[in-house]
């Protein structure tokens, strides 16, 4: 039996730590569960370590794993990246893609270009996940995120896909029974709908007004009965005339124009929110990474122009 590490371990191991359990994991492998866990066997056989603790309906990786894990994504990128600069990928993006975007916007919005996008290059499998946060960005989870801003992170690449800002509404019913604000601090005295997200601070609206010089930014601590980590929960009950809330322009575009939200404060600007496509600097060489970046920064700005989304 040979000894030590075999190249066709790594890409094994790879998709065996990206499952939950090793039943998912053969799945994804296409192989039954038997095989997989004598292969995982053979492996620490010939390493002489344990890699995988395993229980009943999960698993988790070893120290020794994670380090195995990390050298063998690093190796596997190195391959793809050395055929990137051969030549031998550039005409025809393939591979699993490991796509992250957040609940609301990437159901409406990356889900459906997505969609799209495989058909135009078919040999690209796609893994979408959404989440309430965007993962943390060392997490070797995913390959592109789409997010909201760019992260403040020089070791991965963010490339702006499309132009965003915030907004601040209320339902023409909430107005009518409050007044509408005319100043930042008139906020103080309103039912503000608060939306915990991110690492954003939360309960902090900021609102600017003039430019250069004489820019003054206003910082308005906000108060209200309705919170939420959801931002399309905050929508509706923006729409059911709870309060004013504040959220991007691409969820308001349309509640707008129908006039089911009315727009506070317009003179004043809000933090911008641009659409960003976040990838590790490892990953600049893929060809599945740029055709698909490079798909969403020419079609998502036509879905905001052709799509009252």
């Amino acid at each position: 039996m040979s000894t030590g590490i075999q190249p066709a371990d790594l890409s094994f191991f790879s998709a065996l730590a990206s499952a939950p359990s090793l039943s998912a994991a053969a799945r994804e492998l296409g192989i039954t569960t038997p095989a997989v866990s004598k292969r995982l066997a053979q492996m620490e056989t010939r390493l002489g370590i344990s890699l995988v603790n395993r229980t009943t309906r999960r698993m988790s990786l070893t120290p020794e794993g994670e380090l195995y894990l990390g050298h063998a994504r690093r190796i596997l990128q190195d391959i793809e990246d050395m055929g990137a600069l051969l030549g031998q990928s550039k005409a025809t993006p393939a591979g699993l893609l490991r796509v992250n975007a957040t609940l609301g916007f990437g159901r409406s919005h990356v889900a459906p270009l997505i969609s799209t996008f495989v058909q135009t290059h078919p040999q690209v499998d796609v893994q979408l996940q959404l989440s309430v946060n965007p993962p943390p960005l060392t997490d070797d989870a995913f390959d592109v995120c789409i997010r909201f801003g760019a992260p403040p992170d020089s070791r991965v690449i963010a490339r702006r896909i499309a132009r965003n800002k915030r907004l601040l509404c209320a339902s023409p019913a909430y107005l009518a029974r409050h007044g509408e604000p005319r100043t930042p601090h008139d906020l103080t005295r309103h039912n503000c709908i608060g939306i915990r997200q991110g690492e954003e601070a939360y309960g902090i609206w900021r609102l600017s007004h003039g430019r250069g010089a004489s820019l003054d930014t206003e910082a308005i601590k906000i108060r209200g009965s309705l919170t939420t980590n959801d931002g399309e929960i905050a929508l509706k009950w923006a729409l059911a005339g709870h309060g004013i809330v504040m959220r991007a322009e691409w969820d308001l575009h349309r509640h707008l124009q129908s006039g089911q939200l009315v727009q506070v404060l317009p003179q004043y600007r809000t933090p911008d929110a641009d659409i960003y496509a976040v990838y590790p600097q490892s990953q600049q060489m893929s060809t599945r990474v740029r055709a698909f970046v490079d798909f969403m920064a020419t079609n998502l700005p036509l879905l905001a122009d052709g799509d009252d989304a």
